[in-house]
């Protein structure tokens, strides 16, 4: 088994998870990523079962729509009940960095809003301290230089993420080099630097239930 074997087992677990609490009236968050790519196409197969999807980025919403899933706005979605995701780190309190895809933002915004909030990943993203993976930022583009010069103040080496433009029209800075003591006051701090829309840190709203695919079987932490 590999990787994307390990990414479909937590996906299947994620949808079996799930599956008892579907209705007609469900709304399901789903995030961005190689993992959750998995989890659409397992989901695909049940797109009877509940109301409709929200997504975290364009590319999401493409692929959920080429399952029949129906995709709306999050500002008529009324309740979210689950919220699927991937991770690029996850530590024992799932807490998580987030953002490779540079779609933080609208899974920030997604996460916040739904009941319970799902990550689904392979096990080599379970760490001991986070900000082994570079920290991604979005920023706005005018603001780059001055969130950067901040960004070292706390710490950081921010990297730009050259030729990336979010859906939001946003640019992204990785930040390496960062031992993650305390995540949510570094998530706090650093959305308080002008110009910073937001971090990657998942640490105010972590994840309600982790799962990860490994070759020994699923992994489960539930907070």
């Amino acid at each position: 088994m590999n990787q994307d074997d390990y990414k479909k087992q937590a996906a299947q677990a994620a949808l079996d998870y799930i599956k008892p609490s579907l209705t007609d009236d469900t709304v399901i968050g789903v995030g961005t990523g190689s993992t959750t790519n998995f989890f659409i196409d397992f989901l695909g197969g049940c797109k009877s079962w509940f109301r409709a999807a929200v997504a975290s980025s364009d590319d999401t919403a493409h692929r959920l729509r080429a399952h029949g899933i129906d995709v709306i706005d999050l500002n008529s979605a009324g309740p979210v009940a689950f919220y699927v995701d991937g991770a690029d780190e996850s530590n024992q309190h799932l807490q998580l960095i987030k953002g490779g895809g540079a779609a933080l933002t609208r899974e920030k915004i997604i996460a916040a809003v739904a009941d319970e909030f799902i990550c689904i990943a392979d096990d080599s993203k379970l760490v001991d301290l986070l900000g082994g993976f570079p920290l991604p930022i979005e920023v706005v583009p005018m603001a780059r230089s001055y969130v950067a010069r901040q960004l070292v103040k706390l710490g950081g080496d921010p990297v730009y993420r050259d030729g990336v433009i979010t859906d939001n029209g946003n640019v992204i800075l990785d930040v390496h080099n960062l031992r993650i003591l305390d995540p949510v006051a570094l998530e706090r701090d650093i959305n308080q630097i002008t110009g910073v829309v937001c971090n990657g840190l998942f640490a105010k709203r972590p994840a309600d239930y982790l799962i990860l695919g490994s070759a020994g079987g699923l992994k489960t932490i539930k907070a």
